[in-house]
């Protein structure tokens, strides 16, 4: 977005640059990466990076209160809530858009947040292949808080691992192989050692649990949850000795609940100049905003994309039978920023990531995630066929 290292940038890009940059990012992975690497990382500057961090500290005032857990007890759904529940999240993932005031500055306009995890690994490796197959402005950073790779891995490792071995931590998804996003779990392990397992690859014995590490059972005191319930729902017939609503002796390293606590049901408790006006939908009580075409109407326990309306009509808010399980925010204007090397701009979404040690009083702030976007929405299947859209990081000015 900064004019003077944006136009550096293009115009030293090429086609051969971009494809040795991915056919060696494609080298971390036994399988080819199925989602799709922008030509570009995304260059912020320390007005914006300021506004970002100001805005997320904002946010986390309000998660790391007292009350937090009251506020949210209804946000996860009954049959979904796990036991051995921690003090807090262990991760915070928080998404912006990228747009302009009416004096063309730019700013942030919070999207979304998440208590889950992100791709802390993969976005690890892609900062590397970025600086090694491009040019890089000098004082820009994808770390924060004084971190340096080196201590980046550190910090990770002791959320992830603790004082446990290595072969007593395990990597929680379902099906992990044939995940979108196994490259990150493969960079996972060679950072910290903590292995993928298959949630049907549990062994479970009264309050004990296990999987088979080269052939020898072995005890799992740890979980690095990457597994969404919302993920079962594909697999109606799956069988399992271990559910996750389990009261297992294992200690939750991104608890479940939290997936659920820190989520669309956290947004009408946030107010800031760059947090959307967001309400419940209950809370109109059939009195809506006239101008339904400034909102979006999104599901709480739908994820993804799904079920969100973009344009609401009157009748689908009188169709929900159950309004307390929605909510209405109004619109924000994604501003195409990012100039690309045919001169066309593309839209920026940056979601920030945060670790929060077991006994530490907030989330520290360790790295960043970009998406670009041509589409309607950010995500894959909006942005199909395009170019310089996609999978990023952002560098910002120190």
């Amino acid at each position: 977005m900064e004019s003077p290292i944006r136009q550096k940038y293009n115009q030293s890009f090429n086609q051969d640059k971009y494809q040795n940059f991915l056919s060696e990012l494609n080298k971390s992975t036994p399988k080819p990466i199925e989602f799709r690497i922008a030509e570009t990382p995304v260059f912020v500057s320390k007005s914006l990076k300021d506004k970002l961090i100001d805005t997320c500290e904002n946010i986390i005032d309000v998660i790391a209160k007292e009350d937090f857990k009251a506020k949210t007890s209804k946000a996860i759904p009954e049959n979904q809530n796990v036991p051995n529940e921690n003090n807090h999240t262990s991760f915070l993932a928080i998404d912006f858009a990228v747009c302009q005031d009416e004096n063309n500055n730019f700013i942030p306009q919070l999207i979304e947040l998440q208590g889950f995890p992100s791709l802390f690994g993969f976005q690890y490796l892609l900062s590397s292949m970025y600086q090694k197959h491009f040019s890089m402005p000098d004082g820009y950073e994808f770390l924060f808080n004084n971190y340096d790779r080196k201590s980046y891995v550190e910090a990770f490792r002791k959320l992830v691992v603790g004082d446990e071995k290595i072969e007593n931590v395990i990597l929680l998804e379902i099906y992990p192989e044939t995940q979108k996003t196994r490259v990150d779990f493969e960079v996972t392990e060679n950072l910290i050692g903590v292995k993928a397992v298959c949630l049907t690859k549990i062994i479970k014995e009264d309050r004990k649990l296990f999987y088979m590490n080269e052939g020898i059972k072995t005890p799992i005191y740890r979980i690095y949850n990457r597994l969404i319930f919302d993920d079962l729902i594909n697999f109606p017939d799956l069988k399992t000795e271990f559910n996750l609503t389990d009261d297992v002796d294992v200690e939750w390293i991104g608890h479940p609940n939290w997936f659920f606590r820190i989520s669309k049901y956290t947004m009408p408790f946030l107010h800031n100049q760059y947090i959307p006006e967001c309400h419940f939908l209950s809370e109109y009580q059939g009195n809506y905003p006239e101008k339904l075409s400034d909102y979006v109407l999104k599901p709480l326990f739908s994820f993804a994309g799904n079920g969100v309306i973009i344009n609401i009509l009157a009748e689908d808010l009188i169709k929900i039978k159950d309004p307390e399980n929605y909510i209405l925010q109004k619109k924000v204007k994604y501003e195409p920023v990012i100039v690309t090397s045919d001169g066309s701009k593309v839209k920026c979404e940056i979601r920030m990531l945060y670790i929060w040690q077991k006994d530490e009083e907030r989330p520290i702030l360790m790295t960043n995630l970009a998406r670009l976007s041509r589409g309607e929405m950010i995500g894959v299947r909006y942005n199909k066929d395009f170019d310089w859209v996609g999978g990023s990081i952002c560098f910002m000015e120190k």
